[in-house]
């Protein structure tokens, strides 16, 4: 339960129609085996004590009263067993036949939620035996034993987990899914976080997506965790069949599925605390804490929950290439009509972009050339200006020149050295001093060349730069930092690349696609410093860090609201066998340190297209001051650097 997660499990139990002794047995047994496995929130599909295809038989009193017994078996059972489970049953109250959702925990019946929608239409005949939960919660009275207990009964009922601030469950049982306005709306605006759902719905041919569908939607919309479990084999199979389509998500996103006709347990690590700062964030979303709303209390102890939730290295990228060429394709699109419409605002008809060979200012031409396509304009009107300087190598320089020939653009050529060594003599800057003025300086100087060629030829500087530089302020201060619309400023580093790769794939150009790929194949290098033996010596990444880490960070930090600690603990999991958990960390303490002490260029970023969910734009997602502190984020990374070292020893 620590940053948040929390284990829960759907399951299927195989049950026998109206054997409540077996069910319960099979209840039973699935309860210490979810609750072995550290699950601490478990649900059963609907009505699985009897059967959710009894029909008639729930007319009679021997079944009913046998369900009784045997649900009081099941909450015995639960004594000692750390986790909340709902379980479906019939149960009668003042002569009313429900269809409900017992909730249990140590040994207790904490609530019991009746089903508020009762189909009967199409294969379902609910209606010729369950009537319709209530909503504002009255008593249950149970007596056992002599023993009276008053439990608890009512659709608005929230069951809080002390031991995870905010997580609150609802519960919906399966035709409430189906509503235009589900119990669950209701339920999360009154506070719960997550909700649960104990269903019977039989196969039909398509159904599955159309289930999947329903979850996603309701998960996302409400901004919660979902957890579905479904009645699967056992059930009668006279007219229907039952597949077990079990499904937990999380804010629109499937977590686990189980294979139907399988009877399968799945588990899944909900985020609760990454839906509460998706709530936070979002301000239209306003909860409503209604009086008819009881709240119970449930004591599960707080524990470290092992995740078994897989975290993608790429969070940016999708795994799927059909999924990913599209998003490609999209963004692209982003970025070339807004370039398209800052021209048509202009009325300029030229572009200037400084090209050197490397990734960044290779998308940055693909985008130009598109919009200028877009626009009906020339190509030639396209000012590829490759500036060679110090660390310029003749592979990058020669790329820079056959991917402006390529595309149609027009090259032109600025060897900057004797410029820039003029300026380092103006300012007494020692040649042979490779510091940061000697980098930077190369930097501002193209950006002058850039700026005074647009003034020149009334046209507009393209910048290159990408989100992740700006994250870590790898950008010179009013060097390739400024120009006068960037197109990547929306597109982090890692994208970038399957960017390049996307058009490579796509262009049914044999010549372009043979220089894309041999600029996707170079090391990502401002090239400042001097080369050794004619190969690039400046490696980025082996200076600020991998930016397939450094991306990952920017991620869960600006999009999910991950503390440094919650961060460090899923990176170490999406990139095990990959890096090591000391290297993980010297980063992550890279990234925080640097993108605190580099807002300032953030701050006044020229304009640029948002074409993600993260953007650090000022006009965009990130308001953050340039002077803002960043010591209790470096403290906490210290803490975890102690407490490494000392499991070390």
């Amino acid at each position: 339960m620590k940053h948040g997660f929390i284990k829960v499990a759907a399951v299927t139990p195989e049950i026998r129609v109206a054997d409540t002794v077996y069910n319960a047995a099979q209840i039973s047994r699935h309860m210490e085996e979810t609750a072995a496995e550290g699950a601490k929130i478990v649900v059963f599909p609907e009505l699985c004590i009897t059967g959710y295809t009894c029909n008639d038989l729930f007319l009679q009193e021997m079944l009913l009263e046998k369900a009784r017994e045997a649900l009081l078996q099941v909450a015995a059972g639960t004594k000692g067993k750390d986790a909340l489970f709902f379980v479906g049953v019939p149960l009668v109250r003042e002569n009313k036949l429900y269809n409900t959702a017992a909730v249990l925990y140590d040994g207790k019946i904490l609530g019991i939620v009746p089903k508020a929608n009762i189909p009967s239409y199409a294969e379902f005949y609910e209606g010729r035996h369950f009537t319709p939960g209530n909503g504002k919660p009255v008593d249950y009275i149970l007596r056992d034993g002599g023993v009276e207990q008053r439990i608890p009964f009512g659709t608005k009922l929230l069951f809080e987990v002390e031991a995870i601030e905010g997580l609150k469950v609802g519960c919906e049982i399966c035709e409430d899914l189906w509503m235009p306005e589900t119990p669950g709306i209701a339920h999360a605006l009154a506070g719960a976080t997550l909700l649960v759902n104990l269903s019977a719905s039989d196969e039909t041919v398509g159904k599955d997506e159309y289930r999947e569908m329903l979850v996603k939607s309701v998960s996302a919309r409400t901004i919660t965790g979902y957890v579905y479990a479904s009645a699967g084999e056992g059930e009668s199979s006279q007219d229907l069949v039952f597949g077990g389509h079990n499904i937990i998500a999380e804010n629109g996103t499937v977590l686990a599925q189980a294979k139907r006709f399988r009877n399968e347990t799945v588990y899944a690590d909900v985020d609760i605390h990454r839906l509460l700062h998706e709530r936070r964030r979002m301000s239209t979303y306003l909860t409503e804490h209604t009086e008819d709303y009881r709240v119970v209390a449930v004591p599960v102890k707080k524990v470290q929950t092992s995740l078994s939730r897989t975290f993608s290295p790429m969070p940016f990228v999708p795994g799927e290439q059909t999924v990913r060429d599209k998003r490609c394709d999209e963004i692209l699109s982003i970025q070339s009509y807004g370039l398209k419409k800052r021209y048509q605002h202009t009325g300029c008809k030229k572009a200037v972009i400084g090209i050197s060979g490397g990734l960044d200012s290779t998308l940055a031409l693909l985008v130009t050339v598109r919009a200028f396509d877009l626009l009906g304009l020339e190509r030639k009107d396209i000012l590829s200006v490759t500036m060679p300087c110090f660390g310029t190598t003749d592979r990058t320089y020669d790329n820079a020149c056959k991917l402006a020939r390529v595309l149609g653009t027009t090259l032109r050529e600025v060897d900057i050295k004797e410029s820039v060594s003029l300026h380092f003599a103006d300012i007494g800057q020692d040649m042979e001093n490779h510091d940061v003025t000697y980098e930077n300086g190369q930097a501002r100087e193209r950006t002058q060349v850039l700026m005074d060629i647009a003034n020149k030829e009334n046209a507009l500087v393209i910048g290159t730069g990408d989100m992740s530089e700006l994250a870590l302020g790898w950008a010179t201060y009013n060097g390739d930092h400024m120009s006068m619309y960037g197109v990547n400023v929306g597109v982090p580093k890692t994208l970038v690349r399957y960017l390049v790769q996307f058009y490579a794939d796509t262009c049914n150009h044999g010549e372009l696609e043979r220089v894309l790929l041999d600029v996707l194949d170079t090391p990502v290098s401002p090239e400042l410093l001097p080369p050794v033996d004619g190969v690039i010596a400046q490696k980025t990444e082996d200076l600020v860090g991998p930016y397939e880490l450094h991306d990952f960070f920017l991620y869960y930090m600006l999009r999910c609201g991950f503390e440094p600690g919650k961060i460090y603990r899923v990176a170490c999991s999406a990139f095990a066998g990959q890096y090591a958990g000391d290297v993980v960390l010297k980063w992550l303490k890279t990234f925080y340190r640097r993108f605190f002490a580099q807002q300032f260029k953030r701050s006044c970023l020229p304009d640029g297209p948002k074409v993600g969910s993260v953007a650090v734009s000022p006009r965009g997602d990130l308001r953050m001051p340039s002077d803002a502190c960043g010591r209790i984020w470096l403290e906490e990374l210290e803490r975890l650097e102690e407490i490494n070292a000392e499991e070390l020893n």
